[in-house]
């Protein structure tokens, strides 16, 4: 009989959550590195990255299973946005640093940045890149259904780390007699 290798058991974690908001007739949806979605139910025309308002989740609130794996640099997030009969989807990955602690927010950044509101990171949209018929509808109002799923892959390799050859020479082709012994 085979020995029992734990590291083949898992090809894949994943968790799935669903958060329901709303649009305001505030959203401008022109931030270039940002969006958000919050809690709050208002929003200045000054909070350019939020998107969505009266959410019924916010970081804190998602669950311990989601924030375990999200916190790892192998992590994948999809979200995907269902607004008024029309959706966006966006990808980020996950991060050691996101930690998901805040009470109202939830943030996706094109960066690395991390603090107790981002959900995302190296996201490939910002909500100025949202289309702008989506966000007409946000600005009258839609209902706006947020599925988050995050998967990890543990033969994923992160985003954050730079692909090792690149950094450093190869040791076959190093002139470092060290490095070839």
């Amino acid at each position: 009989m085979p020995e029992h290798d734990p590291c083949n058991t898992i090809k894949e974690l994943k968790a799935v959550e669903i958060i329901h908001c709303r649009g305001h007739p505030n959203v401008t949806g022109t931030h270039r590195s940002t969006f958000e979605i919050t809690k709050e139910p208002e929003v200045s025309r000054t909070g350019t990255c939020i998107i969505g308002v009266s959410s019924d989740k916010g970081a804190k609130d998602l669950s311990e299973k989601f924030k375990k794996i999200l916190a790892d640099e192998r992590s994948e997030l999809t979200a995907v946005f269902e607004v008024g009969g029309s959706h966006f989807q966006v990808r980020s990955f996950g991060s050691a640093g996101i930690t998901l602690e805040h009470e109202t927010d939830l943030v996706w950044r094109r960066s690395s940045f991390t603090c107790g509101r981002t959900v995302g990171v190296y996201s490939d949209y910002t909500a100025g890149q949202i289309p702008r018929d989506i966000i007409k509808k946000i600005q009258e109002g839609a209902e706006i259904t947020v599925i988050l799923t995050v998967r990890l892959n543990p033969e994923a390799r992160s985003p954050s780390v730079p692909h090792l050859p690149g950094i450093f020479h190869s040791f076959e082709e190093s002139p470092c007699r060290a490095c070839r012994e």
